[in-house]
């Protein structure tokens, strides 16, 4: 794994700056909240922990829709023993079939002084399999890190601590179906996931080390609300995301997380692809 004080990545994070953006408080910005007492609001709404035991886990939705936006959330996971769990931030559109639209950060847990894994995913039309899973460049359990999703008319970016490392692109001129015309839900939850999220399920959880509790501040957002019209001039909390494209930096900044990080991309995995990769691949 690289190191961060490449003088490179230093240039080029420099360049690659991030519009800071209007500040959220769970109070007002999310209910739906599920798992009972599991789920707690502090400090005034800047902060929300979650948890989850052997009887269940917990979550909270959006009180709003959104259509486009930029989603920033800090996050500090699980410590310890967390294989099999699972701590989510992600948006969906809550549609089915083809009417489903879904974009991705999943953080799956690992055996005391194993390494997290980020998974990510994009659902468009109700199809997914779109996976990259990344593992991080420090500890996601000892303080806070931003996570943020961009989505826009352009792409959706995927983010750590203002450091691209995923880009989708928006190729529907080349066929290629993009996540748009339907609005969607931010959600965040913290669940049991043992049959699969550690080393496919091999490790299981420990409910000796329940319960694990998951904390979420910060929360950040420059969006345009649902419904109504969306354009650089109806945003919330500014417009600059909404015509964000990747420069030549941002570029380099995602091929040096994945070129160092990356653990599993569905573009090269060419076994459970046997008649081709998907055709986005091709470009993104």
């Amino acid at each position: 794994m690289g190191s961060l004080a490449m003088p490179l990545v230093v240039v080029l994070l420099s360049m690659f700056l991030i519009q800071t953006a209007f500040a959220g408080n769970f109070y007002q910005d999310f209910g739906n909240i599920w798992g009972g007492d599991r789920a707690k609001i502090m400090n005034n709404g800047q902060l929300m922990t979650l948890s989850l035991d052997q009887a269940s886990g917990s979550g909270f939705q959006s009180k709003t829709q959104y259509m486009y936006g930029r989603f920033d959330m800090q996050m500090k996971l699980v410590p310890g023993d967390s294989a099999g769990t699972v701590t989510t931030f992600y948006m969906s559109s809550l549609g089915s079939g083809s009417t489903h639209y879904e974009i991705d950060m999943e953080f799956l847990g690992n055996s005391t002084g194993q390494p997290y894994l980020l998974h990510t995913n994009i659902f468009t039309q109700g199809q997914g399999n779109r996976e990259q899973q990344f593992y991080l460049w420090f500890d996601p359990t000892h303080d806070f890190h931003t996570y943020s999703i961009l989505w826009n008319p352009h792409s959706i970016i995927f983010s750590v601590d203002g450091r691209p490392i995923r880009q989708f692109k928006n190729l529907e001129s080349n066929g290629i179906p993009y996540v748009k015309g339907q609005p969607m839900w931010l959600f965040a939850s913290l669940w049991d996931a043992e049959d699969w999220a550690t080393r496919g399920g091999l490790v299981k959880t420990d409910w000796s080390q329940a319960p694990f509790t998951a904390a979420y501040s910060n929360f950040n957002s420059q969006a345009c609300v649902w419904p109504g019209t969306c354009s650089s001039t109806t945003s919330i909390g500014g417009s600059s995301w909404f015509n964000q494209e990747l420069d030549v930096a941002g570029q380099q900044l995602i091929k040096w997380a994945q070129s160092r990080y990356m653990v599993y991309n569905y573009c090269t995995d060419h076994k459970r692809f046997s008649q081709g990769v998907p055709p986005e691949c091709a470009f993104n």
